[in-house]
């Protein structure tokens, strides 16, 4: 049985979870009343938006950390709403590529400065630059060492119960 979390761990740990949620919270609120986006459609197009090239299916999965089944659900609702475009990867039969269209540029650039008001806000306004560069330190080496196991695109698909049987 693995050691117990010290209690600066604990502290550190919850601390993180609450922020982290009361920001979602936030976030959320904010994407939904200015663009009508939820947080996962808002990362899709932001990552379209800033990529200089069309993204696969696969990328976008590891990229914004969802479910296959949940990016291709999310994805055929921003493509209903001529938000993105999907096609058939030119290079890999097996990949779909997506792209951002001007409707989803503008979308991204309608939500996008009550999106920097309430992360400045809620996270920012509390820390001095020396706090913010050591934060973002800090949630790098995180996230790199979380990112450093394969990606979960990379994980088998479970089957159903029944499947293939």
């Amino acid at each position: 049985m693995p050691d117990a979390l010290n209690p600066a761990q604990l502290r550190t740990y919850f601390a993180l979870m609450e922020a982290v949620s009361l920001l979602q919270y936030a976030v959320r609120q904010q994407l939904q009343a200015d663009g009508g986006l939820s947080y996962v459609q808002f990362e899709i197009l932001a990552k379209l938006a800033d990529a200089d090239h069309p993204l696969t299916m696969t990328d976008l999965a590891d990229g914004v950390v969802y479910s296959r089944s949940g990016l291709t659900h999310q994805a055929g609702l921003l493509e209903k709403e001529g938000l993105i475009t999907r096609a058939p990867s030119p290079d890999d039969q097996r990949a779909t590529v997506v792209e951002i269209t001007e409707k989803g540029r503008t979308r991204v650039a309608e939500v996008l400065p009550g999106h920097v008001e309430v992360v400045r806000a809620l996270l920012f306004d509390s820390l001095d630059a020396d706090e913010v560069r050591a934060l973002g330190d800090m949630m790098e080496n995180a996230r790199d060492h979380m990112r450093s196991r394969p990606p979960r695109s990379a994980a088998p698909r479970k089957r159903r119960a029944g499947a293939g049987a």
